[in-house]
């Protein structure tokens, strides 16, 4: 599979529905469209379907999957990519159920579109999409392959149900991520392992929150972007779905 030489559609909007919340995801197609292929649900960060996230889907497509920017928030709800979106997150931190609901309803409508191979699902995400990601793997999202956490949120939801934990799970952590401690990356490397789940670490010496976005700049605060983790990232995570989805 060509790493970015793949030709894509134009992305285009689609709406969807958790109960009486009307969802809008982002979804980009590679071309052909000859046969069904594999599919990434991508997860997004603190601001929502903004447009970081839709160049990314665009990226993760042409990889050659169909990608599916799901929607956490509500139609329209954005944020700012660069400010501070804790009132949009923090509701749904409180409420994992409702999170984890929200990101199934995603989850299920990518599995709808024509062009997705529903037995070959991956999801990934950045920041509080990486969250995401994981939340999909601890609900077991049916035919979940892998799961790729950027830089992602570790913490386990309360009081939810331990159980087998079956799609591949990859975890990318900045090593001085102050807002994501050590103490969450052993928590979550035990719970993981209760799970009986393949699993695998990479953290990044040095490197902070948000080390792939490039608009990260507040080293005082322990967000920045980081080229070298950046890159290292990314081919991680491209093996990491040829391992889980292409073989």
């Amino acid at each position: 599979m060509s790493e970015t030489n793949t030709p894509i559609r134009p992305g285009r909007l689609v709406e969807y529905c958790d109960g009486e919340t009307l969802l809008e995801g982002y979804v980009v197609v590679p071309q052909p469209e000859a046969s069904p292929r594999a599919c990434v649900v991508l997860a997004h960060d603190w601001s929502g379907l903004t447009e970081p996230t839709l160049r990314l889907a665009e990226r993760y497509a042409a990889l050659g999957y169909v990608c599916f920017a799901i929607d956490a928030y509500g139609k329209r709800v954005r944020g700012d990519p660069v400010g501070d979106n804790t009132h949009l997150m923090a509701p749904l931190m409180k409420d994992r159920d409702l999170l984890q609901r929200r990101l199934l309803a995603g989850y299920a409508a990518a599995g709808r579109i024509t062009a997705v191979d529903s037995a070959r699902m991956a999801a990934v995400g950045y920041c509080f999409g990486g969250l995401c990601a994981l939340d999909l793997a601890r609900r077991g999202a049916p035919n979940l392959k892998a799961v790729v956490s950027f830089h992602g949120g570790l913490q386990a939801p309360d009081h939810q149900e331990r159980t087998r934990i079956d799609a591949s799970i990859l975890l990318l952590h900045g090593w001085s991520d102050p807002i994501v401690p050590p103490s969450d990356v052993l928590a979550i490397a035990e719970e993981l392992t209760r799970a009986e789940a393949e699993w695998q670490l990479h953290a990044y010496g040095h490197a902070q929150h948000a080390f792939t976005f490039e608009d990260a700049r507040f080293p005082d605060l322990g967000i920045a972007y980081d080229s070298r983790a950046s890159d290292r990232s990314w081919r991680a995570m491209r093996q990491h779905l040829v391992m889980a989805l292409d073989q």
